[in-house]
C-alpha cells in the first residue's frame, strides 16, 4: 500500500541535469583538463533517495559519489556501488573499521584524525588513500589554511596516508560579488602553494559547489561537485544559466471536501475564520510529511492546474484547501510542488513564502512519504 502523498522521482531528469552540468564545464578556461563530476548524495540524496540517485548520476558519468558520513556511504556500499566515495564529515573511532571495510576515501580534516587514520591503517598493513579538508574561511571542519605549514608535516609524515585530493567548502559562492567568496578563493590559492612547497603534489583539488561551479569557473580545478543545482534548483541569482529540471515532485489526492458556514474556524488553533461560505478540501500531507507550518495562510498548491490557498494551520498528517467555486471531489490530484496543467510550484518558490531555504524543504520530505520513481530513459 502506498500513501496518498507521494514523491515522484524523475531519474530521466536527474541524468539529464548531471549531462547539462558535464556540458557546462566541457571548455574550462585556459585550457585546462575538464573536471570530473562528483554525485553528492548526502541526506539521502537530498531527500531523493540516496541509492536510487547515486545508481542514475554513476550511469550518467559521475566519477565519484560524496556523502556527509561514514554509515551514508556504507548504506550505499550496501546498495552495490563500487565506484569511490569521498566522506565529507568527521570520523570516530568506531567509524574507523567500516572506512576500511567498504573501502571509502575519508577527509582528514584535523592532526588528530590523520593520527587515528594512520594508526588503524599501519594495523591493517595498508595505505589509505584520503582527502584534505582546508578551512579558508567558513570555520567548520578543515584544517586553517594559514596554518598548514605547522598541522602538515606531522600528517604528510604518516606512511600509511595516501593525499589523494585537497578540498575546501564555500560559504557565500551563491551571492554575486561577496567578499567572502573572492577571500576564500584566494585563500585556497594560497594554500596550494604551501602544499606544493611541503611536497604536496598530483594530488586532484576540488572546490566548485553549485554556486561556485556557476559563478566562477576558475573554482573548477579537477572535480566539480555540485549539490542542489544537481537535483533542479539553481541559487537564485543563477537561475537559468544551466538547463536543470527539477527531479522531486510532491504529490497528493483530495481526502474529504466540505462546507464552511460564515464565522466558523478551520484547523488548529481556529486562526482562520471564514468570511463567506466556503467549499474546503482535505489533503492528506502535514508537516510530518515535510511539509513547513508556516505555509499556513502564504502558500498555495494546485488543484486542476489552479493555485488554491492553504487556509488553516498545517497540522501533522493534513492541509486544509479553499476551493471554492471550484468542481473539486475526493480523489483529485493535488500537487504540492510541481508542475500540473499550465502552472508550477517549484521547491525554490515554497521556501520563499515561508523564509526558508529550498535544501531544507527537499531534506525535510518524511520517510513515510514514498519516493516513486521514474526511470532514466
Amino acid at each position: 500500500m502506498i500513501r496518498q502523498t507521494v514523491a515522484r522521482i524523475d531519474l530521466g531528469a536527474l541524468a539529464h541535469n548531471a549531462r547539462a552540468i558535464r556540458a557546462f564545464i566541457a571548455a574550462p578556461p585556459g585550457g585546462r583538463p575538464v573536471p570530473a563530476l562528483v554525485g553528492v548524495v548526502k541526506a539521502n540524496a537530498y531527500g531523493h533517495g540516496a541509492a536510487e540517485a547515486a545508481r542514475t548520476l554513476v550511469v550518467a558519468g559521475a566519477a565519484m559519489l560524496a556523502c556527509a558520513d561514514v554509515e551514508e556511504a556504507c548504506e550505499l556500499r550496501a546498495a552495490g556501488l563500487t565506484v569511490p566515495i569521498l566522506v565529507f564529515g568527521p570520523f570516530s573511532l568506531g567509524d574507523l573499521d567500516a572506512v576500511f571495510d567498504a573501502d571509502l576515501t575519508p577527509t582528514i580534516s584535523t592532526p588528530a584524525a590523520a593520527r587515528r587514520l594512520q594508526d588503524a591503517a599501519a594495523r591493517r598493513g595498508v595505505r589509505i588513500r584520503c582527502h584534505l579538508g582546508i578551512d579558508t574561511g567558513m570555520h567548520r571542519l578543515g584544517l586553517r589554511h594559514d596554518n598548514l605549514a605547522r598541522t602538515l608535516p606531522a600528517v604528510l609524515a604518516a606512511p600509511n596516508l595516501e593525499i589523494a585530493g585537497v578540498y575546501t567548502h564555500f560559504a557565500t559562492a551563491d551571492t554575486p560579488g561577496d567578499e567572502l567568496f573572492a577571500r576564500q578563493c584566494r585563500n585556497f590559492e594560497s594554500a596550494g602553494r604551501t602544499l606544493a612547497a611541503l611536497g604536496v603534489t598530483g594530488c586532484v583539488q576540488h572546490a566548485a559547489n553549485s554556486g561556485a561551479l556557476l559563478a566562477d569557473p576558475a573554482t573548477w580545478f579537477d572535480i566539480v561537485r555540485p549539490g542542489l543545482l544537481m537535483y533542479g534548483v539553481a541559487p537564485p541569482a543563477f537561475e537559468g544559466r544551466v538547463a536543470v529540471r527539477p527531479v522531486m515532485s510532491l504529490r497528493s489526492r483530495v481526502a474529504a471536501v466540505k462546507g464552511v458556514r460564515v464565522g466558523e474556524s478551520i484547523g488548529y488553533g481556529g486562526r482562520f475564520v471564514a468570511r463567506r461560505p466556503t467549499t474546503m478540501a482535505v489533503v492528506p500531507a502535514g508537516y510530518a510529511d515535510g511539509l513547513d507550518t508556516r505555509l499556513e495562510g502564504r502558500g498555495f498548491v494546485l488543484v486542476h492546474g489552479r493555485r488554491v490557498p492553504i487556509v488553516g494551520s498545517v497540522s501533522m498528517d493534513m492541509i486544509t484547501l479553499d476551493v471554492t467555486g471550484m468542481p473539486v471531489e475526493p480523489g483529485d490530484e493535488v500537487v504540492i510542488t510541481g508542475r500540473q496543467g499550465d502552472d508550477e510550484i517549484t521547491v525554490g518558490e515554497m521556501a520563499r513564502w515561508v523564509g526558508t531555504i529550498p535544501y531544507e524543504l527537499l531534506c525535510r520530505v518524511g520517510p513515510r512519504v514514498a519516493r516513486v520513481y521514474e526511470a532514466a530513459s
